[in-house]
């Protein structure tokens, strides 16, 4: 059957709410409402529901892109419901129907409604899973780009906001004339500080629009800093027609996750929170050695395991994981690298966290594409792998295994893999990087002399002399025999 409200009741294959959406209201609106998003806040929201708790903070989803209009047409026909099926190594699923988000708005549609709706008393909260790239800031200057087509656009005297800088500042600057105190701006991306990065783009662009409400904003608004993390795969055409089958639910976007899921959150907030602690996440004073750990071994790692084993043909992620060598490769990059560029952290013993990396990488339920995790590469080892070069370069540490998952980065960047067939870059500096890359055998460094990616880096020559033996091996030897001689 039609996952809908009016279905809700019918369906007994799964879990469904045990409380009364029509009681709920918004306390939220969240940007951003992809997989990660339903896996994770909104998974956190249902079960503070579920509890009895937090009845006014429900959540409303906003769409931006125009991509997000497929999320508001599936939106508008369940209700805003939908299944998440959290999957075990060992083939189990635990399934449920979640019913946390009971509104959702599409800003192309209606950009003032978006406005009014985070303008109103209610709303005390606005969250953000906008990507890496969202938050228009540069990896390597952490300046916000003014120059941004998005950004100009919506910075002239009477634009309609379209980005979502110019509609929560919109927002921002309604509350600030009705007297009301800003509501919170909560980031949930895997930034390092994401908090003050938030805080640093959407200040950055107010003053460009109106310097008194960037004023206002400094003074009363609250960003804080967050970790999150829970590998959330794309839904696939094969995942809504096994929920189908399995459980006879008619749902158009399922959402797939793992068991593990993990938040630490600040505790700033301007206008109070939901007891987000009752549902599990880690309420702390300070984040920053949860999110160093977490970008720096999880991430990170996926870009160490993404490139390397897309060029040894593996497709899926638990495929590369459960090959002895890439398992031997990424716990060698964590524990000699990583680690040691990590601050202490506060009841997480470290050895087991890797551990269960590895075994969450190599499920093989989650079924995740190694060329997910190979996309956007120009928004992701800026922020996670090179802040690990550089600070074993200030501690004379190693950095051959992460100079070589750069490498392995330009040698995928040339869009061609071992076997001659092409791959397809999925990257905004695509345009750029490509270029770059086709020149690696004739010019070896031209890759990491991109300022814009990679700062100074290619003026140290420690760097350049591990990067480039590196990638003169994976042309010369291939990706798989680089990769043994790595961990030899």
């Amino acid at each position: 059957m039609k996952l809908t409200a009016g279905t809700l009741a019918d369906i007994d294959t799964v879990a469904t709410p045990n409380y009364d959406r029509s009681k709920l209201s918004c306390g939220i609106v969240h940007f951003g409402v992809g997989g990660f998003h339903r896996a994770h806040q909104a998974m956190y929201v249902d079960a503070l529901l579920a509890q009895g708790e937090a009845f006014d903070w429900a959540i409303c989803g906003v769409g931006v892109m125009k991509s997000d209009a497929r999320m508001r047409d599936v939106m508008a026909e369940q209700d805003c419901l939908y299944t998440l099926a959290v999957r075990h190594a060992d083939g189990t699923w635990d399934t449920r129907v979640i019913g946390s988000i009971i509104e959702y708005l599409f800003a192309p549609d209606d950009p003032d409604a978006v406005i009014e709706k985070m303008a109103s008393p209610e709303i005390r909260i606005v969250s953000l899973t906008v990507t890496e790239g969202g938050y228009n800031f540069s990896a390597t200057t952490g300046e916000f780009d003014e120059t941004d087509p998005g950004v100009v656009a919506d910075l002239q005297p009477d634009a309609v906001p379209a980005t979502t800088f110019g509609l929560i500042c919109a927002a921002l600057s309604r509350r600030k004339e009705r007297g009301l105190e800003p509501f919170t701006i909560m980031s949930c991306d895997n930034i390092q500080e994401n908090g003050h990065i938030a805080r640093s783009s959407f200040t950055t662009f107010a003053r460009l629009k109106d310097p008194a409400l960037a004023e206002w904003i400094e003074a009363k608004c609250a960003f804080p800093n967050s970790m999150v993390d829970r590998i959330t795969p794309a839904t696939s055409p094969e995942l809504i027609d096994e929920v189908a089958e399995r459980f006879g639910i008619e749902d158009q976007w399922p959402v797939p996750t793992e068991p593990f899921t993990q938040w630490v959150l600040e505790d700033h907030f301007t206008l109070g929170r939901p007891p987000f602690q009752d549902a599990g996440v880690q309420v702390v004073d300070e984040v920053a050695p949860y999110e160093l750990m977490k970008l720096r071994l999880l991430n990170a790692s996926h870009q160490a395991l993404c490139y390397f084993g897309y060029l040894c043909g593996y497709r899926l992620v638990h495929e590369v994981v459960q090959d002895p060598a890439f398992a031997a490769f990424l716990l060698a990059y964590m524990d000699d690298e990583a680690t040691p560029t990590l601050l202490p952290v506060p009841g997480v013993d470290l050895a087991e966290y890797k551990h269960t990396l590895i075994e969450r990488f190599a499920n093989p339920e989650i079924r995740d594409n190694v060329s997910r995790l190979c996309a956007e590469s120009s928004d992701r080892i800026p922020k996670w792998l090179l802040p690990v070069i550089r600070r074993q370069l200030e501690l004379d540490g190693p950095i051959t295994l992460s100079a070589a998952i750069v490498a392995s980065w330009a040698r995928y960047d040339e869009a061609i893999d071992e076997e001659g067939e092409p791959i397809e870059i999925v990257d905004r500096l695509k345009a750029t990087l490509v270029p770059l890359a086709l020149r690696n055998r004739t010019d070896p460094t031209a890759f990491i002399r991109n300022q814009d990616v990679f700062g100074d880096l290619a003026d140290d020559e420690r760097f350049v002399a591990e990067y480039v033996a590196a990638l003169n091996s994976l042309h010369a030897n291939g990706a798989r025999a680089t990769l043994q001689n790595l961990i030899a």
